[in-house]
């Protein structure tokens, strides 16, 4: 393909992930009031008060907004990745293509289980964070834009993370990493991902970044011990 027909293919397939992003997103809008609702749930109960406010005119219509395309993307995803594949894939060659192709749909699924796994943990890090109030004097009522946007980075976080093992096994299966060297880096791995965890979770909780640390490198021994017992050893084969 020329660099015009390149250009055009791309512009093609991102027509087609925009028109399923606004297509998840309309879903999202009409759903935008329950999902708000259960994300408050974590927050402690002030009775009738409401647990969090808005703080400019616009807020409320922002939230939807977000909440639409934070829903529009993940119900896309699917399509998304295909979308990508597509592009890419007419590149590669025959043995990347069958050691990346298995690895397109459980993608999806490894991401969604990261929100599963930030939707447990947050109850626990918002309940530390909320903690710390002088009764009577000063209470956490946090506004309706950071509490909304703390809970959205930390879904998109955690389901990133869960990428971690199929970014490692495609390496593995493209002949960059082998077992041997996987294994001999565990403490670097451990180390980076603590740093990891610290810098990147919102919030200052210490709940977030023990859990996400911790899940990096569950994810890695899992990625080590699947690889061993699948045999594979990557560039050491060679």
């Amino acid at each position: 393909m020329s660099l015009v027909d390149h250009l055009a293919e791309l512009r093609r397939r991102l027509a087609i992930c925009i028109a399923a992003i606004l297509i998840g997103g309309i879903v999202g809008f009409w759903l935008a009031p329950q999902i708000i609702t259960i994300l408050a749930d974590p927050l402690p109960d002030r009775g009738e008060a409401t647990k969090v406010q808005f703080l400019t005119v616009s807020g409320g219509f922002f939230l939807f907004m977000k909440i639409s395309i934070v829903v529009g993307i993940l119900l896309s995803l699917p399509i998304l990745l295909y979308q990508l594949w597509a592009f890419v894939s007419p590149g590669l060659t025959d043995k990347e293509r069958r050691a990346a192709l298995p690895w397109i749909p459980a993608a999806v699924v490894f991401f969604l289980l990261g929100t599963i796994v930030a939707y447990v943990t947050m109850p626990y890090a918002i309940a530390f964070l909320t903690s710390w109030n002088v009764e009577g004097i000063a209470e956490t009522v946090p506004s309706a834009e950071a509490y909304y946007g703390f809970v959205t980075m930390i879904f998109l976080l955690f389901g990133a993370v869960m990428e971690f093992p199929i970014v490692l096994v495609l390496l593995n299966r493209l002949g960059i990493l082998s077992v041997e060297k996987l294994r001999s880096s565990r403490r670097l791995v451990l180390m980076g991902s603590v740093v990891f965890a610290v810098v990147a979770t919102p919030g200052g909780d210490p709940i977030s970044p023990l859990v996400m640390a911790g899940t990096m490198y569950l994810l890695y021994e899992f990625t080590i011990w699947m690889l061993q017992r699948s045999g594979a050893r990557g560039p050491a084969d060679a």
